[in-house]
């Protein structure tokens, strides 16, 4: 179970100003895992743990912090649903578990902040449950999206 509510865009609105606060800039970008060597902060007990994690990167000497959000827009949502209802893949529960995602539409369920020490980059995330839901469906819908099952022609056996 997440430590963290439906939505994260007043956890987004407190971190801008925590970093601010302490005479940090924002980079707006993200930080991608396959592409730089990464160290990912452990938030399990402390939902707070951001403040940590900005006050670190102050003491490390970081000039400015990475920082990126998700919100979700109904028609990324709906064009998903309709990826998914075209899969061969795709079940109803899969189907139904998108639908229920409408209830998020224009919430925010993902928010990373970032910052790069000696080469590396340490990041922080937060996300909701039902934006880990959202991942999952979209790692379905892209894995399988490009898959077309073909039907026997008349030169085939």
């Amino acid at each position: 179970m997440s430590p963290f509510p439906d939505d994260l865009a007043a956890l987004k609105d407190d971190m801008v100003a925590f970093i601010e606060g302490h005479g940090l800039r924002r980079f707006h970008g993200g930080v991608d895992y396959a592409d730089v060597p990464s160290v990912l902060w452990k938030t399990e007990t402390n939902p707070e743990g951001w403040k940590d994690f900005v006050e670190l990167a102050k003491a490390s000497g970081a000039p400015f912090v990475t920082m990126d959000s998700w919100r979700l827009q109904r028609e990324e949502l709906e064009d998903l649903l309709h990826r998914l209802a075209g899969s061969e893949i795709a079940g109803e529960e899969d189907l139904e578990d998108g639908r229920w995602l409408r209830t998020y539409s224009g919430r925010t369920g993902f928010v990373q902040i970032g910052f790069a020490h000696q080469g590396v980059m340490m990041v922080y995330e937060a996300a909701t449950e039902w934006y880990e839901r959202y991942q999952r469906l979209m790692d379905m819908a892209e894995d399988f999206g490009g898959i077309t099952i073909d039907e026997p022609g008349e030169d085939e056996f």
